[in-house]
């Protein structure tokens, strides 16, 4: 078990507790403003099923997956319906989507593996497909409380960018909005296929 999934698994609830109820309208604002009504949404790595469940009440069709067990558990029940047991480097979709959504999931993915990653989610959404996908902001990758984090500016997120099937549409930073974390900051982006 990868050290950023026990941690998951251990932590779940607390997990679940501390980011149920953030606010992501922003994101949410500029990913849904290009994406037609009922569009299929994939949420690649869902953890407590939060966001899954505002695109479902929104009318999107949705798929959902997790690497933790616990918080594909309480994922489904949030949102009523079956949630996938699925890491990145697991899964094999094939023009199954009109978007995927990567909210601080892609963040636990070695930044050496992140091309591959990036071309299996491209293979996984239909043409003229996009992404959002979330990181802390920073050139760091490093372990705290027993996870992996890969963290990207807006420079070295454009060179990764470069050599993948994506295109980037918009790229912005905002601050951390839970407590304690003041000072930190996120960096979001909206990618399309080339």
């Amino acid at each position: 078990m990868n050290s950023s999934l026990k941690y998951y698994e251990d932590n779940a609830l607390e997990f679940i507790h501390n980011t149920l109820d953030k606010k992501m309208n922003i994101q949410y604002q500029s990913f849904l403003q290009d994406l037609k009504p009922k569009a299929h949404i994939l949420d690649a790595g869902c953890g407590s099923g939060r966001d899954s469940l505002y695109f479902k009440e929104q009318g999107y069709q949705i798929t959902a997956f997790d690497i933790s067990k616990k918080m594909c558990d309480f994922a489904s029940s949030l949102i009523n319906q079956e949630v996938l047991e699925l890491s990145f480097e697991n899964m094999d979709f094939e023009n199954e989507f009109d978007a995927i959504w990567a909210s601080a999931s892609l963040l636990h993915v070695d930044k050496n593996e992140m091309p591959n990653i990036l071309e299996k989610l491209s293979r996984a959404l239909n043409k003229k497909g996009l992404i959002y996908a979330s990181f802390k902001a920073g050139e760091k990758e490093f372990i705290k409380e027993d996870r992996y984090f890969n963290s990207y500016s807006e420079e070295s997120f454009s060179e990764l960018i470069k050599t993948s099937p994506f295109q980037i549409k918009e790229i912005y930073l905002l601050e951390d909005t839970l407590p304690n974390k003041e000072d930190e900051y996120w960096l979001n982006a909206i990618l399309l296929l080339k």
